[in-house]
């Protein structure tokens, strides 16, 4: 599993272009992905390299986006030891780390996790009932053949705040989905969620962490470029990572 094989992931895997459907970040738009199928089982330097160039993962799936006409999704990374929180994150920190404990637990099915994540994503995300269902919900995110990581955040009083699952690669963390109490849009709990596998990694002594898409017209992934100094790698580009601020968005047109 953990061993480099000889062979590039482009060689061991094959992929496919899925079916248009609805933008889930964009309103109005399609959006197609390019899904990878291997031939064997992936190792974890295989999914080191496609997370390098822009793919991320759900369930046993990897994927990157392939619309026919945009270009907006650009998948960001942490460099750990460049990374400063800034004033509001480390009061973030320092609030949420003194009301919140983490745990690890084993990647399985856990009722008021899932309670709490299908109120996640319908009042914050809108997701329809079928993609929110149970089933959907184990294909997606437990099941995974990596070192995935199962963190929740509970208060004091065992009160389910948040949950983390994080996949664990050679060189980084990647974030692969956080899901927290929606009715407290002002707690600050995706931000701390990054704020705690940004000192993982650092506590590991690994590169980055992942952070997934981040779209400049998107209001959800806003908060992904507040983490300074963050880096982007756009496909349609020139398959580089280049530093991502604010401002570059002007720079990768949507169309």
């Amino acid at each position: 599993m953990n061993q480099r094989s000889p062979l590039t992931p482009q060689e061991r895997w094959a992929w496919y272009a899925s079916a248009p459907y609805p933008c889930p970040y964009l309103p109005g738009r399609t959006a197609r992905s390019r899904v990878m199928l291997p031939f064997a089982e992936p190792t974890l330097f295989d999914y080191q390299e496609l997370l390098q160039r822009g793919f991320r993962r759900s369930g046993e799936h990897l994927y990157a986006p392939a619309c026919d006409d945009c270009r907006a999704c650009i998948s960001v990374r942490v460099p750990v030891a460049r990374f400063q929180p800034n004033r509001s994150q480390r009061r973030a920190e320092k609030r949420l780390s003194q009301q919140l404990t983490a745990r690890e637990l084993p990647l399985a099915f856990h009722r008021d996790h899932y309670a709490l994540y299908a109120r996640y994503v319908s009042l914050r995300h809108a997701l329809p009932e079928a993609e929110r269902s149970e089933q959907a919900y184990i294909e997606h995110l437990l099941w995974s053949p990596f070192d995935t990581r199962l963190v929740e955040f509970r208060t004091a009083e065992g009160v389910l705040k948040m949950v983390a699952l994080i996949d664990v690669l050679p060189d980084a963390l990647s974030a692969v989905y956080t899901w927290y109490e929606p009715e407290e849009p002002h707690a600050s709990y995706g931000t701390y969620a990054i704020l705690w596998q940004i000192a993982q990694a650092k506590r590991a002594g690994l590169r980055y962490v992942y952070l997934g898409y981040w779209i400049a017209g998107s209001r959800t992934m806003a908060y992904k470029a507040r983490f300074q100094p963050l880096e982007g790698f756009c496909p349609g580009r020139d398959a580089e990572w280049h530093p991502v601020t604010p401002p570059l968005a002007a720079t990768h047109p949507s169309r």
